[in-house]
């Protein structure tokens, strides 16, 4: 069964059986710690525009994301998921805008299964997709950042796990903390990013659910699918 890893945000993806969406850093490890946390759905927006019109239409859903990485003015959150991660989100919706992940997701919808994730749940997506293929199966991964190894290793991560090799978890996460991505992070002149955030995104969490956007949707949504 081949695998096909694409890196960037910019692809309209072919009909595929299954279509895995990565960002590490850091829309999708966002909302994992959402899930964690007890949201019910994220619906997927490509932009600001769209997020505050479906705002006024659902005053009650949280809005969350970033325009070149920092949050977005009107937006309740940013695009932390150490921020996330302190948030009651116990049955709340949320609608998420991101530069990387979230354009990658809706250029991905054309398949049977569409998951997301970052390296907190990548693991558990992996092996739960292994078990969805078959061997004439089209199966798709996209590191959504355009050059950043963050994405690229989670993909190539994933992509061991499926096809049974299994990489190493240190080694990708090491890649995560030495990438381009990461680098501003730990740049003391850039304090509107939290060097914390880069440790959500590194830390490897064994869970009980993947996410899956459900593509028939108005407005694509990611909910929270129990394995």
């Amino acid at each position: 069964m081949p695998i096909t890893i694409y890196q960037g945000h910019h692809h309209s993806l072919a009909p595929a059986d299954i279509n895995i969406v990565i960002d590490v850093i850091r829309a999708f490890t966002v909302a994992h710690f959402a899930f964690i946390g007890g949201a019910k759905e994220i619906l997927l927006v490509r932009t600001t525009e769209e997020a505050f019109k479906l705002k006024e239409t659902y005053p009650d859903y949280v809005l969350t994301g970033e325009e070149k990485g920092v949050g977005i003015k009107g937006f309740e959150l940013d695009n932390s998921p150490k921020r996330m991660a302190e948030q009651d989100m116990v049955d709340k919706r949320l609608i998420q805008k991101t530069t990387n992940g979230v354009t990658a997701a809706l250029g991905a919808l054309k398949a049977k299964h569409l998951f997301v994730t970052g390296f907190s749940n990548a693991r558990t997506t992996a092996e739960y997709v292994k078990k969805l293929t078959a061997k004439d199966c089209v199966l798709n991964i996209v590191a959504s950042h355009p050059s950043g190894d963050d994405d690229m290793a989670c993909a190539e991560y994933i992509k061991s796990i499926i096809e049974g090799t299994n990489g190493a978890a240190a080694e990708v996460i090491e890649r995560i903390k030495t990438s381009s991505v990461a680098e501003k992070f730990f740049d003391s002149s850039q304090p509107l990013f939290d060097p914390e955030d880069i440790a959500y995104c590194t830390k490897e969490i064994t869970g009980d659910f993947v996410m899956k956007v459900k593509q028939e949707r108005e407005v694509p949504t990611i909910e929270r699918v129990l394995i």
